[in-house]
């Protein structure tokens, strides 16, 4: 991509060796650092995956099809600070327990649904 190792580690906060070892394989990128390379160098985590396919032929992915797509950093963000503000506004103990209660039941609703079947 025409940036040296030098540059990329100083973009990643690392050195340059550290970034060969990476290049060859010494050592294992983990998944945020993966991300925070891929933001860097302007493309898509599965970049580093093209070409390659699980057993059934499928390409790599990182999710199941009908999993919804995540919010992009800034909006979760944005959408977590309005939920925090407004819970902390709330001064009646019982109606902010029924607020947590609800977000908890919404969450492992979703979390239910989004199991792979079991056969039986």
């Amino acid at each position: 991509m025409g940036m040296s190792q030098g540059k990329l580690g100083q973009l990643l906060g690392l050195t340059f060796q550290q970034v060969q070892k990476y290049e060859k394989g010494v050592n294992r990128i983990g998944a945020g650092r993966l991300f925070e390379l891929a933001r860097i160098l302007g493309v898509g985590v599965l970049y580093f995956y093209e070409g390659m396919a699980d057993t059934s032929g499928r390409p790599l992915g990182f999710a199941e099809d009908e999993a919804p797509a995540p919010l992009p950093p800034q909006n979760r963000s944005r959408e977590l600070a309005h939920l925090i503000a407004g819970f902390q506004r709330i001064s009646d103990l019982k109606a902010r327990k029924r607020v947590l209660n609800l977000v908890e039941e919404l969450a492992a609703k979703q979390a239910k649904q989004s199991q792979p079947k079991r056969k039986r």
